[in-house]
Formats: structure tokens, C-alpha cells, sequence
């Protein structure tokens, strides 16, 4: 977790060092005002306010211990959406209540709060209100079990519903005991589906999406980034898979280089990994091999064996598509509530 702590009086400080301590952070992790940055060794700043830009973008938490009026001030020109803004909670500065007051599901800070308050003995201050309902909070849920959210409008429409009535939920994988706010349906106006296939079994259909899949690429020197990109939608969508499960491509270490492929995954959301060609070999089971691949770059097979290698069963084999090869494979994974 790439945390940014922010305090502005003694006992503020005393306490960031605490969170520091227990989160596993650096002085540096913490700013403030050069009086105190210099007194405790955090890092300094002549507004923090004018910095919090850089600081918002690139940290995944933003810990403020002070007033929440500071903190949403700080804040307030950065906000973006649910979908990328960081965790925001505020601590007052005498470790009394920990409250999330920015991105508490998806973001995490509702979690992030909890765990905070049982450190440092707290109160956690939680306002979101399946939360205060005890019932399922499905962008929360898929946030913590690494599933995307197909679409943030029927996040909130289920979510809105779940406050007043049971919604119906189906998957390809086994369903364990419901928590509350959940039923077991096939069918119905609104309804959640838990699986990397593209069903919609419901008039409106949330589909939440395990990060489970990867994709294994081969191409020939060159290949711009629109062609990749358009090999591995028309391979996943011929085989019913949705883009979104997708959690790393994978190919050939030669192809490192290769700006296409870098900037295919970029726009997939994922980080490309490379193997040796040794690494390839040595994945064990049966594979679609060219001997023009072999004395090429040294393996008979980059997208199998590179999916293989990586991503656990192969579920697609080699397929090709304008000088690109594709297969993809899948990571075990099951639902738990």
C-alpha cells in the first residue's frame, strides 16, 4: 500500500509515528508544515494543500490526522471518480475516531479504517449505508475479492435496491451461504452475476468480474498496438470471456521491446511479463508448436506457454490473427462471503 500521512500539530505527529510503525511506513511517508517536518523528520511543506496533487495521484491512501475540514479542503480539486480515487480517512488528532470519508469501497478506506481503529484502539466511523445496514456491499466485496465492476451506474442501483430488498445473485462458480441482502436467482429486473463469461442473465445485469485470466501473446516484430489489441478482444469475445478478467498478458522476453505489445496491455489495464525462452520450455503439457517459432526465438510456442506459465489452466488455445497469436489461461479462484 502506497500511503501519505498528513498531521499538523504535536499530537498529530506522535500519532502518525504510531501509524507508522504499525503500517509499516517511513517518516518520510508523513508531511506537514515545515515546524513539525523538521521537529520529527517528516517530509516538509510549505503548503501541503498546493502539493496534494502529486501526493493524491500517486498514493493509494491518504491518511490525514486532523480536522476533516483540512482534509477536504486539501482534497476537494482532485476528485475525480469512485473508480480511481485513493482512500481518504481522517483521524482526529487525539486517536478517538477513524473515519473514512472518501472511497470507502472500491477505494478501500472502510477496511483500511477498521484496521487503523483496532491499532491505535479507536472508534472506526463508518457512514456508507449497506454498511450501517449489514447488508452486502457488492462494490466493496469486489474490491477486496479482485473482481472489476462492469458498470458503476448498476453498482449503485444494486446497492440502492439491497437497502430495501434481497437481489437475486448467480454465477459460474459454486455459491457458498448468502450474506444478508442477497438471494439465489436466475432471473429477474436486477440482479448480480459473479463469472469471467459474458452472461447477463437479468434485464439489468451487475456483473462482477474475478481478475483471473491471462493472456498469453506472440507477434511478429512491429506489430502496432491497435492489431494486438484487436486479436486478443475478437479471440476473448469468439470464446465468451470478458476483457475485463483479463490480469496480465504475457509473452517472450524479445519482445520486451516491442511498443505495440506494451501499449496493448497499457490500454487493457495490465502489466505485461516477458519469459526466457528456457522459462518457456520448460512449462510442462502439450502445446501447439512451429518449428519457424523454435529457430525464431528459440521456443516453439510464446502464447501458450506463456499463458500456461503464467496464468495456470489454458482454457484458449492458439489462435491467430493478423501476424498475432493469442491463447489465454485461467487461475483457480472461488467465491467466499
Amino acid at each position: 500500500m502506497r500511503a501519505s500521512l498528513f498531521c499538523f500539530s504535536d499530537s498529530g505527529a506522535e500519532l502518525s509515528l504510531r501509524l507508522c510503525a504499525s503500517l509499516g511506513l517511513d517518516r518520510s511517508d508523513v508531511h506537514s508544515v515545515p515546524k513539525f517536518a523538521q521537529k520529527y523528520g517528516f517530509t516538509s511543506h510549505e503548503s501541503v494543500c498546493a502539493d496534494m496533487g502529486e501526493l493524491f495521484k500517486r498514493s493509494d491512501a491518504l491518511i490525514f490526522v486532523c480536522a476533516c475540514g483540512i482534509a477536504v479542503r486539501d482534497i476537494a480539486p482532485h476528485l475525480k471518480n469512485k473508480m480511481t480515487d485513493p482512500a481518504v480517512i481522517v483521524i482526529d488528532d487525539r486517536g478517538r475516531y477513524v473515519i473514512p470519508i472518501l472511497s470507502g469501497h472500491v477505494g478501500g478506506a472502510n477496511d483500511l479504517a477498521a484496521r487503523i481503529a483496532d491499532l491505535i484502539g479507536a472508534i472506526p466511523v463508518i457512514t456508507t449505508a449497506t454498511d450501517g445496514a449489514h447488508r452486502f456491499s457488492c462494490d466493496s466485496w469486489a474490491t477486496t475479492h479482485s473482481c472489476a465492476i462492469s458498470s458503476m451506474r448498476l453498482a449503485k442501483k444494486v446497492s440502492a435496491a439491497i437497502l430495501v430488498n434481497d437481489v437475486p445473485v448467480s454465477s459460474e462458480y459454486e455459491l457458498p451461504e448468502l450474506p444478508d441482502g442477497l438471494v439465489r436467482g436466475n432471473s429477474g429486473e436486477l440482479g448480480i452475476y459473479i463469472g469471467i463469461d459474458d452472461r447477463e442473465p437479468y434485464d439489468e445485469t451487475l456483473r462482477l468480474i474475478p481478475r483471473i485470466l491471462t493472456v498469453g501473446i506472440g507477434c511478429r516484430r512491429g506489430t502496432q498496438a491497435e492489431v494486438i489489441s484487436a486479436a486478443v478482444e475478437n479471440t476473448l469475445k469468439r470464446s465468451g470471456l470478458d476483457l475485463h478478467a483479463i490480469a496480465e498478458v504475457a509473452s517472450i522476453d524479445v519482445k520486451k521491446d516491442e511498443e505495440g505489445l506494451n501499449e496493448a496491455a497499457k490500454r487493457l489495464g495490465v502489466s505485461p511479463v516477458f519469459y526466457t525462452a528456457e522459462e518457456l520450455n520448460a512449462v510442462p503439457g502439450e502445446f501447439t508448436e512451429s518449428e519457424f517459432v523454435r529457430m525464431t526465438v528459440g521456443t516453439g510456442n510464446v502464447c501458450e506457454r506463456a499463458a500456461a506459465l503464467s496464468g495456470g489452466e489454458l482454457i484458449v488455445r492458439k489462435t491467430a490473427e493478423n501476424g498475432v497469436t493469442v491463447a489465454v489461461a485461467k487461475k483457480k479462484w472461488g467465491i467466499t462471503f
